[in-house]
């Protein structure tokens, strides 16, 4: 590598330090290439990396149930060499006593040296990352609300370049609930901003996509979009299906949530249709949108989003806190970057 490629590099990396990421919005495109490089770096090296963050305490203050998403925080730190401290669940915390989430969040930048939050309300990641200001602690939104979702945008941004090589020059379809799915915006917005792609809205009058993020679309110089009902009719010019489920908690009505639910269902029949290497994906849990035939299809990448879903965390954490990847200014990864 060149020095001036090492120098480009440094110079993303000490931009990150310190900041917190609420939205991907939040970061340049580059900072977002640079990730995904240091993503790949630690998965072809987890054994180098696994000093990188030593000493280092990650808090994880999920106010709203997770599976995957916390457990993946906190086994990138893990991964890393630091170590945890948090909760799952708001009943367990000091909520219940009417304490705001500014001021948890004050007390606890006092014990971590990073900070990840999931919260039902919009917002609050916001919030949050404002109360850790003051002690200079980095907070990274683990999903607020019906609002954005950046770590798992970051996973399924991996997982298409991993399939890909490019996350442009794409046709990609996101199936299911579109109205609700924060994933869905996230990965939108985020696609936007690189350029070139082509997406396919595939959901029910009740569940399209928001105002706000077709206008996202609409702003782009480069990308353009259809609405459809039917998703068969459309699998066959997809290079991406990004499936989604109805999610029951975003409902006021369980009557129009079992109506709903239903609606798409993607089965070895439909698979049929798609291209030879139209990538799956799905931020999990799936419900039965997903038939469980369709697992063992070499086009099946959900659980493969999984993984990359850690290694992303892994890179974001590290390079919030500054603490370098042994070995990567000198990797082709970095120096793919500043290409």
């Amino acid at each position: 590598m060149t020095s001036q490629s090492a120098q480009k590099c440094a110079v993303l990396e000490s931009q990150l330090v310190g900041r917190s990421v609420v939205t991907l919005d939040d970061l340049s495109t580059d900072h977002i290439r640079l990730l995904l490089a240091k993503a790949q770096y630690i998965d072809e090296d987890m054994k180098r990396v696994a000093h990188t963050c030593d000493g280092r305490i990650l808090a994880t203050l999920f106010y709203e149930p997770s599976t995957r998403t916390r457990l993946s925080f906190e086994t990138a730190m893990l991964r890393l060499g630091g170590r945890v401290i948090g909760f799952a669940g708001a009943q367990s915390t000091s909520a219940t006593k009417g304490e705001t989430i500014s001021d948890t969040v004050r007390v606890v930048s006092n014990f971590a040296d990073i900070i990840a939050i999931r919260h039902p309300k919009e917002g609050a990641a916001l919030v949050a990352s404002r109360a850790a200001s003051h002690a200079g602690v980095p907070v990274i939104n683990g999903g607020d609300g019906g609002h954005m979702h950046p770590t798992q945008t970051l996973a399924d941004l991996s997982t298409i370049q991993a399939r890909f090589g490019r996350i442009t020059d794409l046709v990609v379809g996101l199936c299911g609930d579109l109205m609700f799915g924060r994933t869905v915006h996230s990965l939108i917005e985020t696609l936007c901003r690189f350029g070139n792609v082509h997406f396919v809205l595939i959901s029910p009058d009740e569940l399209k996509t928001p105002r706000y993020v077709i206008d996202r679309i609409e702003a782009s110089r480069t990308c353009d979009y259809e609405e459809v009902h039917d998703l068969q009719d459309v699998i066959g010019k997809l290079d991406v299906l990004y499936m989604t489920r109805v999610q029951q908690e975003r409902f006021f009505n369980e009557d129009d949530y079992l109506r709903l639910r239903d609606t798409y269902i993607l089965d070895p029949a439909k698979m049929k249709l798609a291209k030879p290497d139209m990538a799956v994906l799905h931020p999990l849990p799936r419900v039965n949108e997903i038939s469980f035939d369709v697992d063992a299809d070499p086009r099946a990448a959900y659980f493969e989003q999984v993984r990359r879903g850690m290694l992303m965390r892994m890179a974001l954490e590290s390079s919030l806190l500054g603490d370098s990847l042994p070995g990567f200014s000198e990797s082709d990864e970095c120096k793919e970057v500043t290409e």
